[in-house]
């Protein structure tokens, strides 16, 4: 093992043993490099003559670059944009959106966060959570309605079980009976348990209420108060797209964290869906956990293992992407523009609510409880998902993502209400020319 990470792992073992213990192999073999990297940054300091350290081309004390990219990227200079950003992020970045998650999060008001480190995007953000915490044969339990690429990140990547339980219970809500039961089972046959939990949730559009939330976190300090690690992962992707007064307005993370030693709060958001850029692909990867005494070496160390598995991987997420989001984020407008697409979300639907009250639908699907983000789905009762998503596509132009046998995925985020009484009509024509078909 290599000097840095054995140093790294000693200081987590100070503060809180049961961390260490929860790392994957990789995990605990990560470590952020000195050599190249450090070098580099101890001449920006001190070599005030000539700097021949870093991999990039400069002229006449500029960074080198063509005039071509430059005129198309307004108001912000080369050194901004077109340099390498450190493997941890923009310094000015992380803290800030550091302090987003406080303004965000009123349950984190007296705790300790690490410094989140940016990755690109939140799909290589779970897989860099992978690359730390997860070992091949790692069981991590999801709800029944999941992402797909999850399979692609956890499963085929990193060879971990993915293992689902029923998201909703039969009165409509998150089923904490089912969840606790995946939990308890899973405590009882590993010492490490994986939770991941993604709300508001892709596909269903669901957030679970505030008192659904607390239960989720008693269940899981529970499980972590009897001697089993708990590693708490929120994929909270969609944070804030909360349509309803009952929803909780505010991550898992929040109240998982300080709640016991071997309970690990893993926060992976971003820009991505926050600041409506998606292709700029800025996530971030926070840590909570109770440390011993000063949690600031374990955070540091965490935060280092990170990094190195950011390094070993892309090397660095965009620089120019980075400086955009500060850059938004900083703008007094920001808050303002983020209400206004807010709104129209949310119009959107209510809208999709109010559509579905008509009876006509009743007998064609039932529709999944949804109160937040994208998208919402419905759970066919007459034919296959697969078949009509195909049919709508070739005969009536209409795209639509079909889940398992059954359930098909409504992106409302991307239709005008004016279109929403359409869509749904046309589903429930295909639905019936299918109907006639199989008669």
């Amino acid at each position: 093992m290599n000097l840095l990470a054995e140093q790294l792992n000693q200081d987590i073992v100070k503060a809180n043993p049961h961390v260490l213990e929860m790392l994957s192999q990789i995990g605990k073999n990560l470590y952020f490099p000195k050599g190249i990297l450090s070098q580099s940054a101890e001449a920006r300091e001190k070599a005030y003559k000539l700097n021949a350290t870093i991999g990039i081309a400069t002229e006449k004390g500029r960074t080198m670059h063509f005039p071509s990219v430059m005129n198309n990227i307004c108001g912000i200079l080369p050194e901004a944009s077109l340099t390498y950003a450190p493997s941890f992020g923009i310094p000015a970045l992380r803290k800030l959106w550091q302090e987003s998650l406080f303004q965000k999060n009123p349950s984190l008001q007296g705790h300790t966060v690490s410094l989140p480190v940016v990755a690109n995007g939140i799909t290589h953000a779970i897989s860099v959570f992978a690359d730390v915490w997860v070992d091949p044969g790692d069981v991590i339990l999801f709800p029944d309605m999941m992402w797909g690429n999850y399979n692609l990140i956890l499963d085929v990547r990193k060879g971990a079980v993915v293992k689902n339980y029923a998201m909703f219970s039969d009165a409509g809500g998150f089923n904490l009976k089912a969840f606790e039961e995946a939990v308890n089972a899973e405590a009882q046959r590993s010492p490490k348990v994986i939770v991941f939990l993604n709300f508001p949730n892709n596909p269903t559009g669901y957030t679970i209420t505030a008192s659904e939330g607390d239960r989720i976190v008693e269940i899981l300090t529970r499980v972590a108060q009897r001697g089993v690690n708990v590693l708490a992962v929120m994929d909270d992707a969609y944070f804030g797209l909360f349509y309803e007064e009952e929803t909780l307005k505010e991550s898992l993370f929040a109240r998982c964290c300080g709640k016991d030693p071997r309970l690990m709060a893993i926060k992976l958001d971003g820009a991505t869906k926050e600041s409506f850029v998606w292709g700029l692909r800025v996530g971030f990867v926070t840590y909570g956990v109770v440390a011993d005494g000063d949690s600031r070496a374990l955070y540091e160390a965490l935060e280092k293992k990170t990094a190195g598995a950011v390094r070993g991987s892309i090397s660095n997420a965009s620089h120019l992407s980075e400086t955009l989001v500060l850059k938004s984020m900083q703008d007094e407008k920001n808050i303002l523009e983020k209400k206004e697409k807010f709104e129209i979300l949310k119009r959107r639907a209510n809208r999709v609510k109010a559509v579905l009250q008509d009876t006509r639908y009743q007998n064609a699907w039932q529709v999944y409880p949804f109160n937040s983000g994208y998208f919402m789905c419905i759970r066919l009762k007459t034919v296959k998902a697969e078949a009509l998503r195909v049919h709508l596509l070739e005969h009536y132009g209409v795209g639509l993502i079909s889940i398992g046998d059954k359930n098909l995925r409504v992106a409302f985020s991307c239709l005008e209400e004016s279109d929403i009484p359409l869509l749904f009509d046309t589903v429930l024509q295909g639905v019936r020319d299918l109907e006639k078909q199989a008669a």
